[in-house]
C-alpha cells in the first residue's frame, strides 16, 4: 500500500478554486521530484478534474498528496462531489463525450496524462476520481 508524506484537502467550489488545484498541484509535484514534463501532465489532468468537479458534480473537493511506494515517488490526486454521479462511465470516458459545452476530454483525457486512473460513481450519490503520476 501506498504511504502518503505530504497531504493537502482543498475544496472545490468556485473558478479560483480550480486555479489554487492547479497551484498546489504543481507545488506537491516539484516536491515529489518529477520532471516538468511529467509535472505539466499531472496539473494538466488536476485543472480538467477540477472543472469537471465544479461544473458537473456542483463542487466538491480533492485530496492532493505526495506518496511512495515500492521505492517510487508521485503524487496522487482523490477528487470526489456529491454531484448526480455519471450514470455511463464507460461513455463518459470516450472523446468527444460531454454533457455539457465542452469538447468531452476531460475524464478521458486526465485518464491518459496519469499513470493511474480510477473512477467510482454513483447516480444520485456522486462521483470519485483518483490519478497518481509517478515519476519517471
Amino acid at each position: 500500500m501506498a504511504a502518503a508524506t505530504r497531504t493537502e484537502r482543498l475544496a472545490i467550489r468556485s473558478s479560483e478554486d480550480v486555479v489554487k488545484v492547479r497551484q498546489q498541484t504543481r507545488i506537491f509535484a516539484v516536491a515529489a521530484g518529477l520532471s516538468l514534463v511529467d509535472q505539466t501532465k499531472i496539473i494538466t489532468a488536476a485543472s480538467e478534474l477540477a472543472r469537471n468537479t465544479l461544473d458537473y458534480g456542483g463542487g466538491g473537493e480533492v485530496c492532493i498528496e505526495v506518496t511512495e511506494y515500492g521505492g517510487r515517488r508521485g503524487v496522487r490526486l482523490a477528487f470526489e462531489d456529491r454531484g448526480p454521479g455519471i450514470p455511463d462511465v464507460k461513455a463518459a470516458l470516450k472523446d468527444g463525450f460531454t454533457t455539457g459545452s465542452g469538447l468531452g476530454l476531460g475524464l478521458g483525457g486526465a485518464r491518459r496524462l496519469a499513470n493511474e486512473f480510477s473512477i467510482e460513481s454513483k447516480v444520485g450519490v456522486g462521483t470519485k476520481v483518483t490519478i497518481t503520476r509517478w515519476k519517471s
